[in-house]
């Protein structure tokens, strides 16, 4: 068979393999980014340079280093990517980051169904993988996640950056979310918006 033949047969099957193919890289890209609510305050002077930073620890963070460590070590792609670098031991830094995080967990009640049956009954539901209709399921806790970061000038101290980033979600997240979040808290630098706004990332 002549291998003009064979191109034949196999381009319409290719063609849709390479669709298929796009369409589930597509899919993924989408399952693997998120919408992060970010507010950032500070007055970042427009002619200072990003520079070196280390973290400073509040007493209360010191009282827990090996969790601050790991807060840190999610933390730091995000001064990364912004420009900054970490100084090296025994250089002095010319920023000191705080970095904060926290999860609140708020139990739904079954009234916040309008079609509110039991609990563990059938309720009126709608699925982006099927149509409206009535289904089993139970209510799940939601959790407000926030990871906030303040960037301090090392000399006077005076607050240079403040950004905060907040999600919702059914769980108390992972590393990956937290590291965006920060990504997200991050990605805006050196501009400011106090007023809560989407943030688009990609998880790590």
């Amino acid at each position: 068979m002549r291998a003009m033949d064979v191109c034949r047969r196999l381009g319409r099957p290719a063609v849709m393999l390479g669709l298929l193919a796009t369409l589930g890289l597509g899919g993924c890209a989408a399952f693997n980014t998120m919408n992060v609510e970010v507010s950032s305050f500070g007055s970042w002077p427009a002619e200072r340079h990003v520079g070196t930073y280390a973290f400073d620890r509040l007493p209360s963070q010191q009282a827990k280093g090996e969790e601050q460590q790991n807060l840190e070590d999610m933390a730091r792609p995000a001064l990364e990517d912004a420009g900054f670098t970490a100084a090296a031991e025994g250089q002095k830094p010319d920023v000191l980051v705080q970095i904060g995080a926290r999860w609140d967990r708020a139990d739904r009640s079954p009234w916040d169904d309008p079609l509110w049956m039991h609990p563990w009954g059938p309720r009126w539901r709608m699925t982006p993988w099927a149509g409206p209709g009535w289904g089993w399921g139970y209510y799940q806790p939601e959790y407000t996640r926030e990871v906030a970061v303040l960037i301090r000038d090392r000399e006077s101290g005076a607050a240079l950056y403040e950004s905060r980033a907040s999600t919702n979600g059914s769980t108390t997240g992972g590393r990956s979310l937290f590291e965006a979040m920060f990504l997200a808290a991050m990605k805006e630098f050196p501009a400011v918006d106090g007023k809560p706004h989407a943030v688009n990332v990609t998880l790590p």
